[in-house]
């Protein structure tokens, strides 16, 4: 049973290290034995150091096999089972992984925040999120919003990666102001539709995280998105 506790204990941890950026603010604290409820076989929690300190985000508790001994002392049920391999039966043990969405969210919040100072001397927030988890997968804009044809086109895309992806329309303001609105909720791609799209079928795709542009096929976005 040991070496399920183990697994358990090492896919939790890959679940939260592959969510948070900054793998040194994660950890995992066994608790001390003499802590442990008295049907405990061992216990640790996942934590995150957040602006307070130290924070539960999961609880991995191996409760051995009491649980099912309890439940089939009072239901006068056997729930024990037969190994068709050994032949051996046995009552269960239970590994409880409990883990909660709001502190989740919480903890990806502080993990993901950041506040820049440009090489121009602009401050930037940006929320640096997971990408599989922003709210959005990218915003579709045109460059100018009086003309109908970049318009269109800008349309056209945002109709397409709407089949696969959430995105999100803005044409408001300038393109400055669009992308430091994308930084702060998190959206990790933007797109653009200008003169060029026209010309050739590219658009430009800027990165959140790095700010770089890139000048992208249409038919290759999907590929630039993931």
């Amino acid at each position: 049973m040991e070496k399920w506790f183990e697994y358990w204990k090492e896919e939790r941890m890959k679940f939260y290290k592959e969510l948070y950026r900054k793998q040194e603010n994660l950890r995992l604290t066994q608790h001390p034995k003499d802590k442990l409820v008295f049907y405990a076989k061992d216990a640790y929690d996942v934590e995150y150091l957040a602006p307070w300190g130290w924070a539960e985000n999961e609880g991995i508790h191996w409760r051995g096999d009491y649980d099912l001994t309890q439940h089939g002392k009072f239901s006068g049920k056997d729930l024990s089972y037969l190994d068709p391999n050994t032949g051996e039966r046995y009552i269960p043990h239970i590994v409880e992984t409990s883990g909660g969405v709001d502190r989740t969210l919480l903890m990806l919040l502080f993990d993901a925040y950041e506040e820049e100072t440009l090489p121009n001397g602009e401050m930037r927030t940006v929320l640096k999120i997971h990408k599989d988890i922003a709210a959005y997968r990218a915003a579709v804009f045109p460059l100018v919003s009086n003309k109908p044809e970049i318009v269109q086109k800008a349309r056209d895309i945002f109709a397409t990666l709407s089949n696969d992806y959430k995105v999100l329309w803005d044409a408001r303001g300038n393109i400055g102001k669009r992308y430091r609105y994308q930084d702060e909720i998190g959206t990790p791609f933007c797109i653009t539709v200008d003169y060029e799209t026209l010309e050739n079928g590219t658009v430009t795709v800027r990165d959140r995280d790095t700010m770089e542009q890139k000048r992208v096929k249409i038919e290759d976005l999907d590929e630039a998105l993931n």
